[in-house]
């Protein structure tokens, strides 16, 4: 693999607790994402678990052009604006991982 970073992906596994609430989150999210460079590219419906224990948490990978593409969005008032839709309403992993080339 090259150490020339090309990307990054945000992995965020969450359990919603409260669907109403936390719809309201995810219909603002996507504009916000999309404005900083980021696309959605799997959500979970169906999966197979091939080793392990099933992770019933609700699983969302967004693509980023960079690391610092997806730290502007994380830190940005944007987000800061729609964030508090989704508190008290889902217990909410997020991990940000660099990609490189092949």
């Amino acid at each position: 693999m090259s150490s020339n970073p090309t990307g990054a992906l945000m992995l965020i596994q969450a359990t919603i607790t409260d669907p109403k609430k936390f719809a309201g989150y995810a219909s603002r999210t996507p504009q916000v994402v999309e404005k900083f460079g980021g696309r959605y590219i799997a959500m979970r419906s169906e999966t197979a678990v091939l080793e392990g224990d099933d992770d019933p948490r609700h699983i969302v990978v967004s693509a980023w052009p960079s690391l610092e593409a997806a730290r502007a969005f994380w830190d940005s008032p944007e987000y800061a604006a729609v964030k508090p839709f989704r508190e008290n309403a889902a217990d909410v992993q997020v991990t940000l991982i660099e990609c490189n080339d092949a």
